[in-house]
């Protein structure tokens, strides 16, 4: 069953050991911040810094593991229609549209739904590492610099996941303008 998250939202749910997570982009150019906890211990998270240490690289596709702050896999990317993510940028909270974008009445952005839609499973807002950001080009210059470019995703692209313990997921379609090409659109999910 196909589920849809609304722009500018997000959700979580319990993804058991060996389910997996179709994370579908239906219209095209639109990111899904995705977190992963332990579902038995919240305290073990999803970990950009374990997971690119051990990657050995920025752009993470089909075969690799998403690494928990214990260095055990969580997740594993069985496909990947687009092969561009980051997982370098926080995600977009009042304060990035109050400090980049000089918002004076800013939306909670991807962090307050992440932390609304974990708060039923005792997860506060101080446990919500740097997320996966599906879908989203982050460029990096000779420099260093760090530039958002348009996604790469087309309508249908899709990102499927395997379970590699019990999990707590949280998703958005994330909510910054600058990530989604100036449009808010929904992202589908399907677990099986």
């Amino acid at each position: 069953m196909i589920n849809e998250i609304a722009p500018r939202s997000g959700t979580a749910f319990r993804l058991a050991k060996g389910q997996t997570l179709r994370v579908i982009d239906p219209q095209g150019e639109q990111v899904s911040d995705l977190l992963a906890f332990n579902a038995d211990d919240t305290a073990e998270v999803i970990s950009s810094g374990r997971t690119l240490d051990y990657a050995g690289k920025l752009y993470l596709t089909t075969g690799d593991p998403l690494y928990s702050n214990r260095s055990n896999i969580m997740l594993r990317i069985v496909e990947d229609t687009v092969g561009r993510h980051d997982f370098l940028l926080t995600p977009c909270s009042k304060d990035t549209f109050r400090i980049l974008y000089g918002d004076t009445d800013p939306h909670r952005g991807c962090f307050g739904n992440l932390a609304e839609a974990l708060a039923p499973f005792g997860i506060g807002p101080d446990q919500i590492p740097t997320a996966f950001n599906v879908f989203m080009n982050v460029t990096v210059d000779d420099t260093g610099g760090l530039k958002v470019e348009p996604p790469l995703s087309r309508a249908g692209d899709h990102v499927l996941f395997e379970a590699e313990q019990d999990l707590i997921i949280a998703l958005t379609a994330c909510s910054a303008l600058q990530s989604n090409n100036y449009a808010f659109k929904p992202i589908h999910y399907e677990v099986a």
